[in-house]
């Protein structure tokens, strides 16, 4: 029997570990229904004595816990992760002695943060909720971030992107320890489409505006009221009293990206809301976004979002 332990930790998202649970004990069900010994023994893992009643499964501390096989990390419910991992500081050293003593350990959404904090994930695949991306890579650089991808499985340790990759992550993990016919029965119970394998088109750029840099502040304002006649980073600066070097190195430095890149994705922002809320021609688009050569948009807006404007417009147009 697989042991499997659920991280009930400070500031979780109920709804991620209701997800975990009720998909494990699905798969027991249809076991124990089979008159057939269930696979997985799980518990709830806490920093304290806690009892949590919303779950038939028996909590444990972290200090009385066994060696486990499976650890899973939920999503937490914050928009401060820098203070949920600060609050859940005691689990880091008890994942390393886990995970150097054999177990595996999945993160779903937001929960990668955890595990990146514990050191290691440093040098390997990992993503999260695309959303999160940004503050993960500055966070975390010397981890290999795949902000495209829903799950990624780097050795035995899994992580997945937001929200409903989380189904995604737990089907892969049933497909490798209960075979892929039961990965396939749950995946129809749950009705999850098994071959999404990119999360790209979920994003919503969302730049950093809570910092205490007035240059930076202005080069983005100038970049967002002018996206769509601006070109080059001189166009976009020449008002802003400061060197184009300094403005780019503090950009990077705040932001995470590059001048030319925030307004690479501004542009593509500007497209997807109006592939979403209007019926302007493709070539409008394109030039109401800043672009003037079709190709080009083409090639940027398929790399940003994993997908074609017209792919998009169909997916998520609401007129």
């Amino acid at each position: 029997m697989i042991q499997v332990g659920v991280l009930i930790p400070k500031n979780f998202r109920l709804l991620s570990i209701a997800a975990i649970l009720d998909v494990f004990d699905t798969v027991n069900g249809f076991y124990r229904n089979d008159n057939i010994e269930t696979p997985f023994a799980i518990r709830l893992i806490t920093l304290d004595d806690k009892n949590y009643n919303f779950s038939e499964h028996p909590s444990t501390s972290i200090h009385d816990t066994p060696i486990l096989d499976l650890i899973l990390i939920p999503s937490f419910a914050t928009s401060d992760i820098g203070a949920s991992i600060a609050a859940n500081k005691h689990f880091l050293p008890w994942l390393n002695a886990q995970h150097h003593a054999g177990a595996e350990i999945a993160t779903f959404c937001t929960g990668a943060f955890l595990l990146a904090a514990s050191g290691l994930l440093n040098g390997k695949a990992a993503t999260t909720h695309i959303d999160a991306c940004t503050a993960f890579a500055a966070a975390f650089p010397l981890v290999h971030l795949k902000a495209d991808k829903t799950v990624t499985q780097d050795g035995k340790l899994f992580t997945s992107g937001g929200a409903t990759s989380t189904f995604h992550l737990l089907l892969h993990l049933l497909q490798i320890h209960c075979g892929k016919e039961m990965a396939i029965k749950v995946a129809k119970i749950f009705a999850i489409d098994m071959d999404r394998v990119n999360q790209l088109y979920f994003s919503t750029f969302q730049p950093i505006r809570h910092h205490n840099d007035d240059i930076v502040a202005s080069a983005q304002e100038k970049i967002e009221n002018n996206y769509q006649d601006v070109a080059t980073i001189e166009e976009m600066i020449k008002d802003i009293p400061s060197s184009r070097r300094n403005i780019v190195r503090r950009f990077k430095q705040v932001i995470g990206i590059t001048p030319i890149e925030y307004l690479q994705q501004t542009r593509i922002e500007a497209a997807k809301k109006l592939l979403e809320q209007t019926a302007q021609q493709m070539t409008e688009v394109i030039y109401n976004s800043g672009y003037n050569d079709p190709k080009a948009f083409r090639k940027v807006f398929r790399k940003s979002v994993g997908m074609t404007p017209t792919q998009y417009r169909e997916k998520f147009q609401t007129r």
